[in-house]
């Protein structure tokens, strides 16, 4: 878990409605989900039966198709 600073905005019943966060918890919040996100899209074509393709053939089917 990442140690995060938080500070709360609230509304005039006292409920929390926003936080603020250092930029630089902010930033690595970001990084932190940005490999979450790669690991997910991961497992997701691991656990396909679609057929392995070589790196450069992919390239250069993407290219094709830009």
């Amino acid at each position: 878990m990442l140690p995060v600073k938080a500070q709360y905005i609230i509304d005039e019943n006292g409920q929390r409605v926003s936080v603020v966060l250092e930029i630089s918890a902010y930033r690595k919040l970001l990084e932190e989900l940005e490999e979450l996100e790669s690991l997910r899209a991961y497992d997701r074509a691991k656990s396909r039966d679609d057929e392995a393709v070589p790196f450069e053939q992919a390239v250069k089917e993407i290219e094709r198709v830009r």
